[in-house]
């Protein structure tokens, strides 16, 4: 079971980068774009060592992880409007920096890569803090409303952690034309956290009273 689990994740990780660095560089028309470079570092490294602790300390939490297949049909049309932004977004960033459209200086990219280490680094801690995390939208056997740290001030702290860290990509990559496109994240977003909340409210005992306890979703004092 730890040998398939294994290999699944290697094989996912292995498939994203591959296509990344396919949608990036393809599009860039060569290796040498710097900016690139930069973000496959900052993206595929700390997922590297995330999914190394977390095969060591919690096999299970990173099976839920690569479960892809939503059930709920709404879900369906965030997922596929998800794949179509991150596409159009990657592919605008690599055209971006082969004809020199809106380029952005080197020290924006930089600082873009600290603060997406920042949402990397608060993603991990909503893994630690929820071991029921899962991609999809479902409630698991025995699951529990967390409420404590960071679900103790915002419902979906997950997604917060997302947003600085996609939102950060284009400008990783240098790209003012490509932000435009990503900025549809949150947007996407709207759509998937209120469809979740409504499957939680009628599956996960406790989850409305946690809505009346923790009255903001993504970010204290704004929404």
């Amino acid at each position: 079971m730890r040998i398939q689990l294994l290999v699944k994740a290697l094989a996912a990780f292995a498939a994203g980068f591959v296509l990344v660095g396919l949608l990036v560089f393809l599009s860039a028309g060569t290796l040498r774009y710097p900016c690139g470079w930069l973000f496959c570092g900052v993206l595929f490294i700390p997922m590297l060592l995330m999914g190394i602790v977390l095969f060591i300390k919690n096999p299970a939490l990173l099976q839920k992880r690569l479960m892809h297949k939503e059930t709920q049909s709404e879900q369906k049309k965030v997922v596929l409007l998800s794949i179509l932004m991150f596409l159009v977004g990657f592919i605008l960033c690599g055209l971006d920096f082969r004809f020199q459209w809106l380029q952005l200086p080197k020290w924006i990219s930089f600082l873009a890569a600290v603060i997406f280490l920042i949402g990397y680094l608060m993603y991990a801690e909503v893994l630690r803090e929820n071991a029921y995390l899962s991609r999809t939208i479902s409630v698991q056997a025995e699951q529990r409303v967390i409420d404590t740290g960071l679900y103790g001030i915002i419902r979906h702290p997950m997604y917060t952690a997302t947003i600085l860290m996609f939102c950060m990509i284009p400008l990783i990559l240098g790209s003012v034309t490509a932000l435009l496109v990503f900025l549809l994240y949150p947007v996407i977003l709207v759509r998937r956290i209120r469809n979740e909340e409504q499957v939680l409210c009628e599956e996960l005992q406790g989850y409305s009273v946690y809505l009346k306890k923790v009255k903001y979703r993504l970010f204290p004092y704004i929404w």
